[in-house]
């Protein structure tokens, strides 16, 4: 991909502020289970919390294609703290495009400036990847809307200031179609979490969230009763392309640590460099690296020219996670016991990638939506959605 002077101005700052500030602490987040609060906002003094947010709202307004390279240069980094500016973007995103005008100017004004985190809340624990069939009940009761049931698999449930909630507002049989999206403050009453333990991510706070008799003014839903979710779903063909770099990026700083490396280890009298077996896995590493990123780009740069990039996004989604997974354990490999030591990053990376593989969709749907998209709904299952896992 190649970027204009201006995008590659950008690039370069993201790059010096990755390497200099999240790089050294990655690991340290983890064990400190957070991510600062002041980190957050000398970003958000950077310009980094609000790159696609409209220029209306505080934000610079940027174009996928950059959006894109902000998520790369800070994933190399950190792939978590990235993923805090890449599910900001997606959820304003879902908020400018189908929230009142009023809530929108509300709410996406504070992203710039860090001071709104939102969590996307859709997964249950009888459904992920078929995210039609959530049953969390939103009831219209005179100007409110009243939610009751359990969100799974929230990411930032502890620190988030509100909330994108899918409940279901018509019958269970209509699937997709009897669902609706909700913008709600964390404030509310009636909603409490429990956090989860897990295998990577572990700074990110996921969780459950429990919304008991939780009252949503009608001016919160989010587009048209029953339509919501259809209308937000066109989201994700972005997100998708954006956490593929999240992963590649990821993969690209192991590569890269791997290298380094390999160049000064000695063994049978010199670098283990020179040996084919060492260097050739780094080298078929570094190609799947750079064929999956112009996927990435390709697929952002569609967008920006408002072409259809649902199939490229699924492409690459898919592809990316799984390749960065198998690059980042070929580099804990390639450096020996020391790989296989908790004190090298690249154990911590294949565990944050490998929560990527499940995030916004799966690999079976991703090939799913290709093969649909290719040889028509005869060549799958039906399936209602293809979200999240």
């Amino acid at each position: 991909m190649i970027f204009n002077k201006g995008q590659e101005v950008l690039k370069e700052a993201v790059r010096q502020f990755s390497r200099e500030r999240l790089l050294p602490l990655y690991q340290k987040r983890e064990r400190d289970g957070q991510i600062e609060c002041e980190l957050l906002m000398e970003m958000a003094e950077l310009g980094m919390l609000g790159v696609d947010v409209p220029v209306e709202f505080g934000g610079l307004g940027a174009d996928a294609v950059t959006m894109g390279l902000v998520i790369e240069e800070l994933a190399y980094g950190d792939c978590n703290v990235a993923a805090i500016v890449l599910v900001m973007s997606l959820c304003s995103e879902i908020i400018a495009r189908i929230a009142t005008p009023e809530l929108a100017s509300h709410w996406l004004a504070r992203v710039p400036c860090g001071r709104a985190i939102f969590a996307l809340s859709i997964a249950e624990h009888h459904c992920g990847s078929d995210a039609g069939a959530l049953q969390l009940k939103a009831c219209r009761d005179g100007d409110f809307y009243v939610l009751n049931g359990e969100k799974a698999s929230m990411t930032y449930c502890d620190s988030a200031d509100a909330f994108i909630v899918f409940g279901r507002t018509g019958k269970p049989e209509d699937g997709a179609y009897g669902v609706t999206a909700f913008l709600v403050p964390s404030i509310t009453p009636g909603i409490s979490m429990t956090l989860f333990d897990d295998l990577g991510g572990r700074c990110s706070g996921r969780g459950s969230v429990f919304f008991d008799d939780v009252r949503v003014p009608i001016d919160h839903r989010l587009g048209d009763e029953n339509e919501g979710f259809l209308q937000v779903m066109a989201c994700f063909d972005y997100s998708r392309a954006l956490v593929a770099l999240q992963c590649l990026a990821a993969a690209q700083a192991s590569i890269d640590e791997a290298w380094a490396y390999a160049k000064e280890r000695e063994a049978f009298g010199g670098p283990i460099v020179r040996f084919q077996g060492v260097s050739f896995p780094l080298v078929e590493g570094e190609t799947q690296i750079a064929a999956a990123r112009q996927l990435s780009y390709h697929a952002l740069a569609l967008r920006d020219s408002g072409r259809p990039h649902t199939v490229e996004a699924a492409m690459v989604k898919s592809m990316a996670s799984k390749t960065a997974f198998d690059v980042i354990h070929q580099c804990a490999l390639t450096l020996g016991h020391y790989g296989w030591s908790m004190d090298a990053p690249h154990q911590q990376r294949m565990r944050d990638v490998m929560g990527l593989e499940i995030a916004d969709g799966t690999a079976g749907v991703m090939k799913m939506i290709v093969a649909r998209a290719r040889a028509g709904r005869a060549a799958t299952e039906e399936i209602r959605s293809a979200t999240t896992g």
